[in-house]
C-alpha cells in the first residue's frame, strides 16, 4: 500500500515521490483550493465554491506556484499547475 506524504494527496505510480521528483509541502487547504480551481470555470467561481474571497483564492495559488518554484519545478501557467498535480498524485487526469 503506498503511503501518503502530503494530508489529502493521494499517490500514484506516476507520483513525484517515486519519480524522485522534489514535491512541495502543500497544505490540505492549498490542495483543496487548487483541485477546486482545475475543476471550476474562474476564481471566482472557486472562492464561491470553498466560501472564500477571491484574494484568499488568489493568495493560495500565488503560494503554491512559489513552493513549487523553490523545489526547482515552476508551474507559473493553470496548465503547467494541472502537470505538476497530476506528477505528484494530487489528481487524476479521470477527474479533471
Amino acid at each position: 500500500m503506498a503511503t501518503m506524504t502530503n494530508p489529502g494527496a493521494r499517490t500514484t505510480p506516476d507520483s513525484a515521490e517515486q519519480t524522485g521528483l522534489p514535491r512541495p509541502n502543500l497544505t490540505v487547504r492549498e490542495i483543496e483550493v487548487l483541485v477546486s480551481w482545475f475543476r471550476c470555470d474562474s476564481k471566482p467561481a472557486v472562492a464561491a465554491h470553498l466560501f472564500l474571497s477571491l484574494g484568499t483564492v488568489n493568495t493560495h495559488l500565488t503560494r503554491i506556484r512559489q513552493k513549487y518554484a523553490a523545489v526547482g519545478r515552476p508551474a507559473p501557467t493553470k496548465a503547467s499547475l494541472v502537470a505538476r498535480a497530476l506528477q505528484d498524485g494530487l489528481v487524476d487526469i479521470d477527474e479533471l
